[in-house]
């Protein structure tokens, strides 16, 4: 078996736009790499505002668009090779997903506890509903509810932090080892929030189990990463450990997004429990050439403007930015001074 659960490599995913004769094409996901390991249960996020190739990338890790480019591995196995009916539903018993908005996902004519029974079943947890109620009471238990308080009930019957809750506990019911939760809390009001994202660091910390958090809310990203991603127009242009990332951000962009976020005491991350959203997108930023930040960037250089960031290793991190190459490292220490971020004093 591979040492990885997940392993992103190079994925690109592109578009025609504009009609199949006068169009372009556009980049969504450009060379995004990554890697969740087999045997280390982590939260990992991609952070990214509107547009900025995180819900595309969410498809592929589903199986639900090839990549143009690169490939997806889950458990070692290519997922363009996963054909059969069987191998899918097997790989869908492992990867579940949890999406933004919870009434979307149940009809507002259907008892909540229906979905709940036919997952059992339809996953081969139960082969009946006698079977399947204390596999559904378990995993409605794991997210803080029981079969008890949802039996009967339609979804209109339920708040919105415990139907995203029921929501959560449908896609345990198989027994997942990756959860990829896309926005799962932005439907929420602000005050259950972080119920639901305690959910995900139990399921990390007690039963194993991995989770990919999609989301534009830079406060519950801090609070339960292991890793995060800043996602810009479909590169990936710094990613590491949430603290670094987001503490000490290398990136003029990340730093922007750190500026607009109180700093957090060094052992508190409730501190940073508010709602914090990244900026509205620019879509004219896909097609420009070169770094996508280079209009916004106020350090910006003509090597920026001319063509992409390579990948530097700075920190323990990965920054795509050209501050950080060897040759504009040394070329003024007073620039690198005014590079570092501002502190919130």
């Amino acid at each position: 078996m591979s040492d990885k659960l997940l392993d992103v490599q190079h994925v690109t995913a592109s578009f025609q736009i504009g009609g199949l004769l006068a169009g372009s094409r556009l980049i969504a996901v450009n060379n995004v790499s990554f890697a969740l390991a087999n045997n280390k249960p982590e939260i990992f996020t991609l952070a990214g505002e509107s547009g900025s190739g995180k819900t595309t990338l969410a498809r592929m890790l589903l199986h639900d668009l090839d990549p143009t480019e690169g490939s997806v591995l889950f458990e070692g196995r290519d997922l363009v090779k996963i054909k059969s009916r069987a191998d899918n539903l097997e790989f869908m018993r492992k990867v579940q997903p949890v999406f933004q908005n919870p009434f979307e996902t149940f009809s507002p004519l259907r008892r909540v506890e229906e979905y709940l029974f036919d997952t059992a079943i339809h996953f081969s947890q139960a082969r009946n509903r006698r079977e399947a109620a204390p596999v559904v009471d378990e995993a409605l238990r794991q997210v803080g509810l029981s079969l008890e308080e949802v039996n009967r009930r339609y979804p209109h019957e339920l708040s919105g932090g415990q139907i995203q809750r029921v929501s959560v506990a449908r896609a345990l019911i198989p027994q997942p080892r990756l959860i990829l939760a896309d926005e799962p809390v932005s439907m929420v009001d602000a005050s259950l929030r972080m119920s639901i994202v305690n959910v995900f660091r139990k399921l990390r910390d007690e039963h194993g189990v991995s989770v990919i958090y999609i989301t534009h809310d830079l406060a519950t990203a801090y609070y339960i990463s292991d890793r995060i991603a800043i996602m810009l127009r479909g590169y990936v242009v710094e990613s590491g450990p949430v603290e670094q990332v987001l503490d000490r951000p290398l990136h003029p962009y990340t730093q922007l997004l750190q500026e607009s976020v109180p700093k957090p005491a060094a052992a508190d991350r409730k501190s940073w429990a508010n709602h914090i959203e990244l900026g509205a997108t620019e879509v004219k930023e896909y097609t420009r050439t070169g770094c996508k930040y280079a209009g916004r960037c106020p350090h910006v250089m003509s090597i920026c403007r001319q063509a992409d960031p390579p990948d530097i290793e700075v920190d323990g991190r990965t920054v795509k930015c050209y501050l950080y190459t060897e040759d504009n490292q040394t070329i003024d220490q007073e620039k690198s001074r005014a590079l570092q971020p501002v502190s919130n004093t």
